[in-house]
């Protein structure tokens, strides 16, 4: 008799269990819901978090670890779904994880994900960020390949924007790869000065409004023209 009222005991709480799980679930998901339509991104987050503990699925890991990370939150986002490579990661999985990364100076690791991203992907965006990050880690060679493959494949209409100055602008993609052909000319030969302005000054040429290169060309100009010494004035 003892054994029946146990089992039905074990019964009674499992059946309450799930029901006060399942009113949780449907709680958190209209919760979700209000707070996407009020745009408050912490209350989504905080929404998401509660429903993947309640209810563990890869699709809301894996959103919520974008809205970290589109929040400037990298580590959290990181934290979310780890740094490891697996071939089973969605595309914004792989996508946050070479962002995140990147953003976090760890170039290296970045370019991990950014090769699974091109492998699964390719188009001269992410050929962009490859190139960029290897010139930072001394692979002229990668990064060339990259930059190549982008101006091969640059349309007329793609753009990259820049945020180096107070106000965004954005140059064609052909001038941005460009650029990043004389940085790494630059870092194959430093003393080739004269290369690396005449690549920059093709960049410029493209686009007038190119900061960023004015900014390289300016400095190399200056390491290739230093000012003369102070002149010691004599007692």
């Amino acid at each position: 008799m003892k054994k029946v009222i146990g089992i039905l005991f074990l019964a009674v709480a499992f059946q309450a269990s799930a029901q006060t799980n399942t009113e949780l679930l449907k709680h958190y998901e209209a919760y979700y819901a209000q707070m996407k339509k009020q745009g408050d991104m912490q209350g989504v987050i905080n929404a998401l978090t509660h429903l993947n503990l309640l209810s563990p699925n890869q699709a809301r890991q894996d959103t919520l670890a974008v809205l970290y990370m589109n929040g400037g939150k990298h580590m959290q986002a990181l934290n979310t779904i780890g740094i490891d490579s697996n071939a089973s990661d969605s595309n914004m999985a792989v996508e946050v994880k070479a962002v995140s990364l990147q953003a976090l100076n760890e170039p290296q690791k970045a370019l991990v994900h950014f090769e699974e991203l091109f492998k699964r992907t390719p188009n001269i965006m992410i050929a962009y960020e490859m190139a960029d990050l290897k010139i930072q880690v001394n692979d002229i060679a990668g990064a060339t390949a990259n930059i190549e493959y982008g101006i091969a494949n640059s349309k007329d209409d793609e753009v990259r924007t820049y945020y180096d100055s107070q106000t965004p602008y954005q140059v064609p993609a052909k001038a941005a790869f460009i650029y990043l052909r004389g940085l790494s000319k630059y870092k194959l030969n430093q003393s080739d000065l004269d290369g690396a302005i005449a690549i920059l000054d093709e960049a410029i040429a493209l686009a007038p409004n190119f900061n960023l290169a004015l900014l390289s060309k300016n400095a190399l100009v200056a390491r290739k023209n230093p000012p003369p010494p102070p002149v010691k004035k004599e007692n």
